[in-house]
Formats: C-alpha cells, sequence, structure tokens
C-alpha cells in the first residue's frame, strides 16, 4: 500500500499510472501564480499610490473591486465549469486575468486603475472553484485533504516569497514592468493547460484502468440532473452550505488584509523597516504552508479513523479557535516582532482550516463540487471585499490598527462556532448524511 497523498486506499492489480501527479502539479503551478498576481500589488501598493497620486481609502477601493468582481463572479462560473469541464474554462480564467495584470502596469490614473482590477476580478472569478472541481474528479476520495492541503501550501509559498521577489526586480526594473513580466507567465501556463489537460482521467490517453479505477473508487453514484430553480434553490438553502459560507469570509476578510494592508501596518504601527517588511510581511503566507500541508494530513487521517464529520469538522472549527486567540491577542502585544509572529500564527492556523474546508465542499458537492465551492469562496470574496474599506475608514475614523485587528478574531470565532452546523457527509443534490458515510466506509 502507497503512502502516497495521491492515493485512495482501494488497490489495484496493477502498477496504476501517475498522470494525477501531473495534473496535481500543473494545478499547483497555477495556484502559485494566481497569488503571485494578487499579492504583488499589495508590495508594490506604495509605488503605484505615489505615482499616481491616491490616497489610502482610494488605494482601499483599488483593492475591493478586485473582490468585488471575484465575489460576483464565482458561482456562474463554476456553474459553467461543472458543465463543460476545467480544460476550456481554467484556459479562459487565465489568459483573462494575464491580461489585466499586465493592464495594471499601464494605468495612467486612479480611475483607470480601478476599472482594471474590477476586471482582474471578473477574469480569475471561479480559478480555485474550478481546481476543486478538478481535484474531485481526478485524485480519489481518501487523499483529497491532503492534496488541497498540499496545493495551498505551494499556493502560499508563493505568495510568501513574492515580496521577497518584488523587492528584488524592484532594484532593476519600476512597478510597471514588474506587472508586465508576472502576466507573461499566464500565458505560458494556459496554453500548456489546453493541449495536454483533460476533463476525466477516462479521457486522457496516459491513465491505465488501475489508476482510473484508483481514483474513482469512493465516488458514488452520480446526482440526478436538477437544473432551474430546483438547482439554485437546493444550493443556496442547503445547512451545510449556508454554514460554510459563513464560516469561510473570515478567512479570505485575513487574507485579504495580508495582501493589502499588512506591510502598511507593520511599518506605520511597528515601525518595520524595508528589510524587515521584506520578512514579515510575507511570513503569514510562508508559515501558512505548514499549515495547509499540515492541515491536510490532519483532515485525512482523523476521517480515515473517525469519519467525515470528525476529520472536517472537529479539525477546521479547532483550527478557528487558535486563530481568534492568537488574533486577539494581538492589540496587547508590546513587542513588534512578537506581535508580527501572532498575527502569522492566526493566518496559518486559518490556512489549516483549508483542506477540512474545500475537502468538504467536495464531499458535499461531488459532480457539483465547482459549484458548491463557489458558493463558499463567493462569501469569502465578500469578506475579502469588505476588508480593505473596513480597515481603510477604521484608521479614518478612530486612527487605530486596533479595531480591524480585534475584529479579525471575533470573526474567527464565530467562524469556529459554524463547524458545528456543517455536516460533510449531506450530499446537496443527492440523499443525506448516511450516504456520506457509507461513501467514506466504501473507499476504505
Amino acid at each position: 500500500m502507497t503512502t502516497s497523498p495521491f492515493s485512495g486506499s482501494a488497490a489495484a492489480p496493477t502498477r496504476p499510472t501517475r498522470v494525477r501527479y501531473k495534473v496535481f502539479s500543473l494545478v499547483a503551478v497555477l495556484g502559485m501564480i494566481t497569488y503571485l498576481d494578487r499579492v504583488c500589488i499589495s508590495t508594490l501598493s506604495p509605488h503605484v499610490m505615489a505615482d499616481l497620486a491616491i490616497s489610502k481609502v482610494q488605494m482601499g477601493y483599488v483593492f475591493s473591486a478586485f473582490a468585488l468582481a471575484y465575489a460576483f463572479f464565482e458561482v456562474p462560473t463554476a456553474w459553467l465549469a461543472d458543465r463543460v469541464g476545467t480544460r476550456s474554462v481554467l484556459t479562459r480564467i487565465v489568459l483573462w486575468w494575464s491580461t489585466f495584470t499586465i493592464a495594471t502596469g499601464v494605468s495612467l490614473n486612479y480611475p483607470m486603475l480601478l476599472v482594471t482590477r474590477f476586471l482582474f476580478g471578473l477574469g480569475e472569478a471561479g480559478a480555485w472553484p474550478c481546481v476543486a472541481r478538478t481535484f474531485s474528479r481526478w485524485i480519489p476520495l481518501l487523499a483529497r485533504g491532503r492534496v488541497q492541503g498540499l496545493f495551498f501550501g505551494l499556493a502560499h509559498l508563493g505568495g510568501g516569497l513574492t515580496p521577497l521577489v518584488v523587492a528584488t526586480l524592484l532594484i532593476v526594473m519600476d512597478w510597471r514592468m514588474i506587472f508586465f513580466c508576472f502576466g507573461l507567465i499566464g500565458f505560458v501556463w494556459a496554453a500548456v493547460w489546453y493541449y495536454w489537460f483533460r476533463n476525466e482521467p477516462s479521457e486522457h490517453a496516459g491513465v491505465n484502468a488501475a489508476e482510473l479505477e484508483l481514483i474513482v473508487t469512493g465516488r458514488g453514484t452520480p446526482a440526478p440532473h436538477v437544473s432551474g430553480w430546483t438547482y439554485w434553490k437546493k444550493l443556496l438553502t442547503h445547512r451545510s452550505v449556508l454554514a460554510l459560507c459563513v464560516m469561510y469570509a473570515p478567512n479570505s476578510f485575513v487574507f485579504y488584509f495580508c495582501i493589502t494592508w499588512l506591510p502598511a501596518y507593520l511599518k506605520e504601527k511597528h515601525g518595520f523597516d524595508a528589510s524587515g517588511l521584506v520578512l514579515f510581511a510575507g511570513l503569514p503566507l510562508l508559515l501558512s504552508v505548514v499549515g495547509d500541508l499540515s492541515g491536510g494530513i490532519v483532515t485525512d487521517r482523523v476521517t480515515a479513523r473517525f469519519g467525515l464529520r470528525y476529520g472536517r469538522c472537529a479539525v477546521g472549527g479547532s483550527a478557528y479557535l487558535i486563530a481568534g486567540t492568537a488574533m486577539l491577542l494581538t492589540p496587547f502585544c508590546p513587542h513588534p516582532v512578537l506581535a508580527a509572529v501572532l498575527i502569522s500564527l492566526a493566518v496559518a492556523a486559518s490556512m489549516f482550516m483549508l483542506a477540512p474546508a474545500w475537502g468538504t465542499c467536495i464531499d458535499i458537492g461531488r459532480e457539483h463540487a465547482g459549484v458548491v465551492s463557489a458558493a463558499m469562496n463567493t462569501a469569502g470574496g465578500i469578506g475579502g471585499l469588505l476588508c480593505p474599506l473596513v480597515v481603510a475608514y477604521s484608521l479614518k475614523w478612530y486612527n487605530t490598527w486596533n479595531v480591524s485587528i480585534f475584529l479579525m478574531g471575533v470573526l474567527f470565532l464565530i467562524g469556529a462556532a459554524c463547524w458545528i452546523v456543517i455536516d460533510p457527509g449531506d450530499h446537496v443534490f443527492r440523499g443525506g448524511a448516511n450516504e456520506g458515510a457509507n461513501d467514506v466506509m466504501v473507499a476504505r
């Protein structure tokens, strides 16, 4: 029996091929590119604001313009991916956002930058639900937590290294050229993806019968076709989906704080210089790599031993309790380095929760995993939309960063309570909780 994160517990009579490893590798590169393009604007924001004469509040609207479009178009894009597959949809997404990454670098004024970032968010919407959909078709059931954790870990590693990459590039080029270079990377990825990837393992010439059996074992029977208002009613009134949406908003709120205002917070509140910012602005995402990987391992191991409810809900809720506690302690910490570490710990604990959360979306969504995860990520997008503005206006009205820090801690505790309501065995479009439990037993 293999211990690979890409293997379930099913045994095959012949050695399975490893096309699923290549699929994951290509998707992981996508995650790193996504964070590279998102995080770079926060690191470059002082240069952008100086050149375009933009205030902090205006820059907050620039950050939120991306999140607004991202939230609104998540579900429609994922709905399309669930029906036509992620090969064509992800190709369109990456080509679109890469174009507007380059366009960000040629913005001449505030209105132009605002529109560009809105269109950037519109194009990138649905990327990660498409990743969840891809994993639901290519990854064995009991390996999904580890694979999700590894995916998020690599993505956050890319985001954590971005401040260092940007600082290095600023030595030899200006902020406009950096956006241009980052945008070109996406075009290369899209070409490789569309040429090589297939929506289903059965459609890929490199997949043998043993690998196909390993992948599809535990999927369960397909849900009956649901369309029209019945489809959306089942999705939007499902208890676990609603709880997932409320739960996920704090994660995105804090993540957007990290990729938008964290450098300014560290500089203004704690007096970090340029070298300190390179380290501590990227530290939350770097520590998140540990949280992502360990969260994926723990959720799969607890699931295999105690079932889906404990493997997803107990793990996710515990992570949020730690995140909320660390964030609430931060304003009382007088030492700058310790305060930065507490924020990083809170973010890492929050990211420990990602594998259980996205794994739950696949569990309850199945072949509709794209649209279920998009619903959750849309709620997260609303949190991301509000974060830059809440921080900007709290600074304007109260002249303190602590209001935002306390708010993030309270949101984490609310999210922890939501895990009590979530049931990862209760499929959205078919059957009830018992079916989910039976599927896990079959997969063992």
